[in-house]
């Protein structure tokens, strides 16, 4: 079936059509100066949930993620102080310590997320030569030109500038900035390399100076390492949609000569308190912090799945309660269909497989489909077969059902006596004080079910 996902370019739903049945796939990766808020995750889940997307349909993939640790300004317009700087400076250590520490912590919090890890993790900094290759095409090109402060892409020579984002030029230029470097030839001209003043901690040698890489041309540069000159499917935040990426499609035809991404996809923002959720807002919720109020990974990534990513989720705490409350009834349907003896009729699974696939295929549609595991599991009687279809379902999913297990719980010792004297009961027949014993258990927080021969099963509500 083949996976069709909006096309920020084209304005329509476009049809992936990789060579050779392998998607090359980039998505932008995290600029590692702090800790990754659950707005930054929800960004990987998507990621994550398009990788699957493509393998679930049959695709082979072929997947490249950059680590920004170097070049990214305070604001995305190359403007203020470099972040991993700003982190060093804040930290009192060097930038690849930040970049390693923040680095690591985030690759737990996807890998506790059940993200799949890419087939390339590129850090910018292990691609300068790469990225001076770039950009010198781009200067040989007659796309840039130098200043004294750095190296700059020259807008006015690519006549697709501002088409990502649907802006014309005029509108592009309008607030930007031309007094950081008054030999920028416009305002929406941006920088490939800058030179490196003397305390600036990263810089390397170049052809044109002392300096490091801008922001927006690591992904470029490490998208061609990996991926060639044809990339399939590029994703990131609807906030790279009108400055990051628009720089990397100039940036890759000035190279080029031709347009190397076929889709563009942007996934909107995680809301809070009125608006994204932000670092700049100091108050913000990391993984970390939610499983320390008592929520689990999974939990969280199945509130991610009640939202399309290209509509913006709003978080709350009674929101997360809800997925957790919604987790903890579909572990119980799991092991219920884990251990059904009934058969279901294969046109019936296979018509469940074939609607899950259609919604997966049309733009990664994660709400619906998760509608049919529902359907699958409340509306048929307990089979295994409907176990294995759910297992199957997953493997988009990624709520690691196949983990689910039996819960052991040690039940005390008055709840049992309680159940035991409510046995005595029903075998002399006072249903009467039946029935009060077990709302007496009720009320303890335990559910007592009743088996056949007045056996009984005793489970915490």
């Amino acid at each position: 079936m083949e996976l069709k996902v909006y096309n920020a370019l084209t304005k329509q739903k476009d049809v992936i059509k990789p060579i050779n049945n392998t998607v090359n796939y980039y998505f932008c990766g995290p600029t590692v100066y702090w800790f990754q808020h659950i707005g930054n995750m929800r960004a990987f889940f998507v990621m994550d949930s398009m990788r699957r997307a493509v393998k679930y349909l049959g695709y082979n993939i072929n997947h490249v993620m950059n680590i920004t640790d170097v070049g990214h300004m305070t604001s995305d317009q190359d403007e203020g102080e470099d972040k991993m700087e700003v982190a060093s400076k804040r930290e009192h250590k060097s930038p690849k310590e930040i970049a390693e520490y923040y680095w690591s912590i985030c690759k737990k919090d996807m890998d506790d997320l059940n993200v799949e890890s890419p087939e390339y993790i590129c850090p910018a900094t292990s691609v300068i030569d790469e990225i001076i290759a770039f950009v010198q095409k781009i200067l040989d090109n007659g796309y840039g030109y130098i200043t004294k402060n750095g190296v700059y892409y020259d807008t006015s020579k690519f006549k697709n500038y501002g088409a990502l984002s649907g802006m014309n030029q005029n509108e592009k230029l309008f607030g930007a900035r031309i007094e950081v470097d008054d030999e920028k030839r416009h305002p929406a001209d941006f920088v490939l390399w800058v030179k490196a003043k003397d305390n600036h901690i990263q810089r390397w040698d170049s052809p044109w100076g002392v300096g490091y890489p801008g922001w927006h041309i690591e992904c470029s540069a490490i998208g061609k390492k990996y991926l060639g000159e044809h990339i399939d499917l590029h994703g990131g935040g609807i906030e790279h949609r009108t400055v990051h990426h628009e720089n990397e499609i100039a940036q890759n035809f000035a190279c080029t000569g031709h347009d190397v991404v076929d889709i563009w996809f942007h996934l909107e923002h995680l809301m809070f308190d009125g608006g994204k959720m932000s670092k700049s807002k100091g108050a913000i919720y990391t993984l970390s912090s939610l499983k320390e109020k008592g929520y689990s990974p999974m939990e969280l990534r199945l509130f991610y799945l009640s939202a399309h990513y290209s509509k913006p989720q709003n978080f709350t705490f009674e929101a997360l309660n809800s997925a957790k409350e919604s987790y903890k009834n579909l572990k119980n349907l799991i092991l219920k269909h884990k251990n059904g003896a009934n058969r279901i009729e294969k046109s019936k699974l296979n018509a469940l497989k074939q609607k899950f696939s259609e919604y997966v295929a049309d733009d990664v549609n994660a709400p619906l489909a998760l509608s049919v595991i529902w359907d699958a599991l409340k509306n048929n009687p307990d089979s295994r077969d409907i176990y294995e279809l759910v297992l199957d379902f997953d493997r988009f999913l990624g709520l690691r059902l196949d983990e689910v297990k039996e819960e052991s719980i040690s039940i005390p010792e008055e709840i049992i006596a309680i159940a035991e004297e409510r046995k005595t009961a029903r075998n002399n027949r006072d249903y009467a004080t039946s029935d009060l014993l077990r709302d007496r258990i009720a009320s303890l927080g335990y559910a007592i079910l009743d088996k056949p021969k007045n056996e009984y099963e005793i489970q915490k509500k």
